[in-house]
This record gives C-alpha cells, structure tokens and sequence, in this order.
C-alpha cells in the first residue's frame, strides 16, 4: 500500500480518483488547491504525488516545482492538455511522468506501481562506478562531480546509473522506458528526453556542449568518459 496525495480541484474526478485508488488498496490524502496540498504533503508526507495542471491559485507548474525544491518524491502530472509545450514543461518543471484525461484507472495504477518498484536501483549495479569526472554509488544514491557531491531525482539518479551500467553502449528512448520507468505499451520518449536534458545540466561543465552524455542521432543516448 502507498501512501497518495491527490491534487485535484475538480471535486467529481478527485472523488472518483480517490475511490479508484482506495480500491486499489492505497491510502489517499486530497487537495482541491495547491497550497493546500503542499501543505498537507509537508505535514505528512507521500509515496506518490498526482498533481492536477490547472489549479485555481498556483498552477500544477509552480506546485510541482515547489515540491521538488524540497523532495525527490514521485510526481504524476495529470493534464488534459496533450499540447507538447505543455508535457515538457510539466516535465521540466519536475515531474516523472504525466497521464492526459481522460484516462483508465488502470493505466494510472500501472504508472504508480512503477513508480514505486524503481525506488531503489537494482542490487546488481557495481557498488561505484567512475565515469568521466563522475563517481556514482548506486547503493548509496550519491553522485559526486569533481569530488563535490550533487543532488539529483530519483528517476535522474536511476537514469544516470542504467546509462553508466554500460558505458559507450546507446541506449534507445524504448530501453531507457523499459529499464528506468518499467513503461512498455504506454511510454513517451519526451519523457525521457526531458529527463536527459535536465540530467545534463547537473552532470555537464557545459549542458549545451555536452561531452558525458551524448545523443546518437536516431538511436538514442549514451555515457561516454
């Protein structure tokens, strides 16, 4: 059972999401505003965060952002734009992963159950590994540059160590979903892009220029020392 805060200001689709989730076994804590939402998840906290776009005093933008400036806590954006601007910006804002209403009650348990499974990365992966000035600890969920540790997501993190699993190998976008958000069937490669980009500006001396992680054109990304 995971603890769900849910950030909806429609008071039909929260009560049917929250039912819907409460069937699924999940204890569910609810908002119908951001503020208060932020305020509910700094008094007792959550496994998952489902954060409506548009709210009626903060949008799902700012709350989103709010709640990463203080926690790597999985966050679900849930819109009913489908325009890309808006996707990437909710991703770039901090979320992991986003669903568009409508949506099967299903295909949102599906992404909360991988949410949750990737909490940790796999016991398999070396217990450090040197990549470039990088060193990871996988174990640890420590990343250090230079000596000088940095902080990233958990889903940065486990982006960070699959890629750095297997250095110089190109990892396509259907692998990376595959092996990092456990998506097969109703993954987004803009997921992963935006998550590749936002890893370069904490991994690269230069995110515009960068020399760590590369793009292969038309297959996808690898880590290079």
């Amino acid at each position: 059972m995971s603890r769900i805060l849910l950030i909806e200001d429609d008071d039909r689709i929260r009560t049917s999401m929250r039912l819907a989730l409460q069937d699924e076994g999940h204890d569910v804590a609810e908002a119908d505003r951001a503020e208060d939402g932020l305020r509910l998840f700094n008094a007792e906290g959550a496994d998952v965060v489902l954060v409506d776009l548009m709210l009626p005093d903060i949008d799902g933008f700012e709350c989103t952002r709010q709640l990463r400036r203080s926690s790597d806590v999985p966050i679900i954006m849930v819109t009913a734009r489908t325009d890309t601007h808006d996707v990437v910006a909710g991703l770039e804002a901090g979320a992991d992963d986003y669903v568009t209403k409508p949506f099967e009650m299903k295909e949102l348990s599906a992404r909360i159950r991988a949410l949750r499974r990737r909490s940790r990365p796999a016991s398999t992966t070396p217990e450090v590994i040197h990549v470039g000035d990088l060193e990871i600890r996988p174990d640890e969920g420590v990343v250090l540059r230079g000596g000088r540790q940095i902080h990233l997501t958990r889903t940065e993190f486990r982006l960070l160590c699959e890629l750095a699993s297997a250095p110089q190998r190109v990892f396509s976008r259907e692998l990376l979903l595959e092996r990092v958000w456990s998506y097969d069937y109703f993954g987004d490669g803009r997921i992963v892009d935006v998550h590749v980009r936002r890893l370069r500006t904490k991994i690269e001396p230069d995110p515009g220029q960068p020399e760590l992680l590369v793009t292969v054109r038309g297959l996808g990304y690898k880590l290079q020392p």
